[in-house]
């Protein structure tokens, strides 16, 4: 068993009006959700005025 097993099938909204909330997912062979970590550098690269878009 993994050590992250028990959080392997969620993943958590890290920005907007959903900040916070976990998204649960079935389990597939090879899917996995991208970590926290690098999903924050992506919007920081983006940029902070995300105004009038949406993102999953």
């Amino acid at each position: 068993m993994s050590k992250h097993s028990k959080h392997s099938n969620q993943v958590r909204i890290i920005g907007g009006q959903c900040r916070g909330r976990k998204l649960v997912f079935a389990d597939a062979d090879g899917l996995r959700p991208t970590p926290d970590s690098v999903r924050e550098k992506l919007f920081n690269w983006l940029g902070q005025d995300l105004t009038g878009m949406s993102v999953l």
